[in-house]
């Protein structure tokens, strides 16, 4: 099983940007919590792992992942609130390749621009709020949707 891990802008700045929202660990911590639970999982589960502050290039990996990966976890960061071309992306291959957005923080909770989300709607689901632990649950909840269409 291949699982495609993407995350948004500005998350290559955690551990440094507003730790009171989104934690102290950096992407790398996170990367290697989510590679520790995909092994205890299976060893089956492999994690791509890639991060980017570009808009267009996350959509060109989405479109990239059809017949190569099984699922995306996403956080899209500031893109969510932003990007039709990412919903469009992640909607274009749901029926392959389903995708879990996750975000650190629970954006209901924060500024109003950070309440309307653009992209959750073409994901099977959303997980938000338990900052880095949150890709652990999206991991575990891909794991279970992909048992579930086989």
């Amino acid at each position: 099983m291949k699982i495609l891990v993407l995350n948004g802008p500005n998350l290559n700045l955690l551990g440094s940007r507003e730790p009171e929202i989104y934690g102290k660990e950096t992407l790398a911590d996170i990367e290697t919590q989510l590679r520790t639970c995909a092994k205890q999982l299976s060893a089956d589960i492999k994690i791509e792992f890639r991060q980017s502050n570009s808009e267009a290039e996350l959509i060109t990996w989405i479109g990239e992942t059809r017949r190569v990966y099984d699922g995306i976890i996403i956080n899209p960061a500031a893109l969510t609130h932003t990007s039709l071309g990412l919903y469009d992306a992640l909607k274009a291959v749901s029926d392959l390749v389903p995708a879990v957005e996750i975000h650190l923080s629970n954006t209901h909770t924060r500024e109003k621009i950070r309440q309307k989300n653009l992209t959750a709607s073409a994901c099977v689901g959303q997980i938000m709020g338990f900052k880095g632990f949150g890709y652990t649950l999206a991991l575990q909840a891909l794991i279970e949707t992909l048992s579930n269409r086989r």
